[in-house]
């Protein structure tokens, strides 16, 4: 039986690696672009033929081959544009930060969240002035 895309991308998340963070953390503009990949919508195409081969890489890039998104979207949510969102996409698929059902590296994620937890934590509670 041949394997599915699904199966596939399956696999390949069940491999990520924590490293990925360190593709994005000082980054903003990559940062940017991964708070809004789980926002914008992705949609599988008629599947071209999978690889006959077991080469990671070219299993990643048929994944990739056989999704759809909208850049327009991504630079509406980002504000980055042009050369450089295209730029700035190529470095997060090719390092599997992002996953072409619209999912992020978990590792990531978790990285994301804990900066923002940091973040709020950080502020001193403003507290209601005495009358």
């Amino acid at each position: 039986m041949a394997e599915s895309w699904s199966d596939r991308l399956a696999w390949f998340k069940s491999e990520e690696k924590p490293e990925a963070v360190l593709v994005m953390s000082d980054d903003a503009a990559l940062t940017k672009i991964v708070v809004a990949w789980p926002t914008i919508a992705t949609a599988r195409k008629n599947q071209s033929p999978a690889p006959s081969t077991d080469s990671a890489h070219e299993w990643w890039n048929w994944l990739w081959k056989n999704v759809r998104y909208s850049q327009a979207e991504i630079a509406q949510r980002t504000g980055i544009r042009g050369e450089t969102l295209e730029r700035k996409m190529q470095i997060l698929i090719g390092n599997r930060v992002l996953y072409p059902d619209g999912t992020v590296n978990s590792f990531v994620q978790r990285y994301l969240r804990e900066k923002v937890l940091r973040l709020f934590n950080a502020k001193p509670k403003k507290t209601a002035k005495a009358s």
